[in-house]
């Protein structure tokens, strides 16, 4: 076999083998797109009713000071050289 043909022969098995990759995405995404029309015909989506809350929680205004002490020795560990 000659040089040209060794290449023309790998050319073409490499077109048909991204052919084959590329065919079998796009049929990957077809069954995809049916089953999700199939399931949203079959079960449609439930519309979510907002939820009229007038109340929140209210944040504590206390702050510990064991807390920030707390706070400020995991910082402190943190930017510790390793």
């Amino acid at each position: 076999m000659t040089d040209s043909t060794l290449l023309f022969e790998s050319f073409m098995l490499m077109l048909i083998g991204m052919g084959i990759v590329f065919s079998f995405l796009l049929l990957l995404v077809g069954i995809l797109r049916l089953m999700s029309a199939l399931i949203l015909r079959l079960a449609p989506a439930e519309e979510l009713q907002p939820v009229a809350s007038s109340t929140t929680a209210p944040l504590p205004t206390d702050t510990s000071e064991d807390l920030i002490a707390v706070i400020s020795a995991a910082i402190a560990r943190y930017r510790a050289p390793r």
